[in-house]
């Protein structure tokens, strides 16, 4: 049952190109948005669809695999646990992040 603790498993596309960081130590992390869709009907029987954003973060071996084959658009499905962060802003404002720490990536379609 452990293994099911914190596990986050989407399918979606990317809302732009990967933004890869290089760290001064010479490792590397992805950042992107990837969207998820979901629909349903509301009370007059009309399909609604409404697209979700999803924050996610790859750092280690898969950061490669998005850097040289990750593209705006592309379908993906992508693995890995739920982490939060805050910030505060320079205007004093404390802010909140969940971000998707992934640990498995399959590469599904072109856009």
């Amino acid at each position: 049952m452990n293994t099911l603790r914190n596990k986050v498993q989407l399918i979606g596309r990317l809302g732009g190109e990967p933004e890869i960081v290089t760290f001064q130590d010479g490792n590397k992390m992805a950042k992107f948005s990837m969207a998820t869709d979901d629909s349903y009907k509301d009370k007059e029987g009309v399909k609604v669809e409404r697209a979700y954003w999803h924050n996610v973060v790859v750092r280690g071996g898969l950061v490669s695999v998005v850097e040289n084959y990750v593209k705006k658009g592309q379908e993906i499905a992508v693995e890995g646990k739920l982490t939060n962060c805050s910030y505060e802003t320079k205007e004093g404002e404390k802010r909140y992040v969940t971000e998707i720490l992934v640990n498995d990536l399959l590469l599904l379609g072109s856009k």
